[in-house]
């Protein structure tokens, strides 16, 4: 199978010269990478996140392996879809996503699915990809997995799947949440939510940050892959997680009366 991409021209450039470029830029100066267990980057348009995405990607080396965990905003497929295996092309090359069923995942009785459906129309986990693709020193693999869930239990539980799967497969891997923050709100109340949610991100607190995002009505798209990454982390050994960017969309568009908040965070 081949996923095209459906918000190439949009989100970002669809040239590969003018997309690598702008890649690059939202990167800034290089700096000394370092090994992580997870990390959180926004999926907004460029214009808007990527400033955010580049200052995260820009500190975590790159495996060979990355599994992205983004939100379901079509409502298409599964609660849990896990891509086919196939490749997923953007601009910049296609990238591979393995056949994971001789490997052991998912585990017999998962609520993980394999699902196209829930991933053709869906931009959370493409418009993580040429940041993927730019960054990566060698071969990339990827495995897409959309979340359209915030049921703790079930979001737990695929973070401890994830964490065995990580934990036996010899590979070195990264776990990639894609999540905006609060939506269209104005400026000072979105930064006030987005703090309160980041709070629990920061202390390694999967249920806490479902718990805040329904609890204080916070519209962080990407709860559910978040607290996904972060019990995978957590399960992995992960002892710290570190804010590496934040900012809202008015510091682009000058309107702050509704905006959207972004966050960049390491885990390691």
């Amino acid at each position: 199978m081949i996923r095209y991409p459906v918000v190439s021209g949009q989100f970002y450039p669809a040239d590969p010269f003018e997309l690598k470029r702008l890649v690059q830029d939202c990167l800034g100066e290089p700096q000394t990478r370092q090994a992580a267990v997870g990390m959180m980057a926004p999926h907004a348009g460029y214009t808007y996140s990527g400033p955010v995405a580049g200052a995260v990607f820009n500190l975590v080396r790159i495996p060979e392996l990355v599994i992205i965990l983004g939100p379901n905003h079509t409502g298409r497929g599964a609660d849990f879809a896990l891509a086919p295996p196939g490749r997923w092309q953007t601009p910049l090359g296609e990238v591979e996503v393995p056949d994971l069923s001789g490997r052991g995942f998912p585990e017999p009785g998962s609520r993980l699915r394999i699902d196209s459906e829930a991933h053709r129309y869906e931009h959370s986990i493409e418009v993580q990809l040429p940041f993927l693709q730019v960054s990566a020193g060698g071969p990339l693999t990827i495995v897409p997995i959309s979340i359209a869930s915030l049921e703790v239990e079930p979001i737990l539980k695929l973070g401890a799947e994830l964490a065995a799967f990580i934990g036996t497969s010899g590979t070195p891997a990264l776990v990639v949440a894609s999540s905006d923050l609060t939506h269209y709100e104005p400026d000072r109340l979105v930064r006030e939510k987005d703090r309160y949610a980041l709070e629990a991100v920061l202390s390694l607190d999967p249920a806490g940050l479902l718990d805040r995002v329904v609890e204080r009505e916070i519209s962080m798209c990407g709860a559910g892959p978040a607290a996904v990454m972060l019990e995978t982390a957590r399960r992995l050994g992960a002892t710290e997680a570190r804010l590496a960017a934040y900012a809202t969309s008015g510091e682009v568009s000058g309107d702050y009366d509704s905006v959207v908040g972004y966050a960049g965070v390491t885990v390691v």
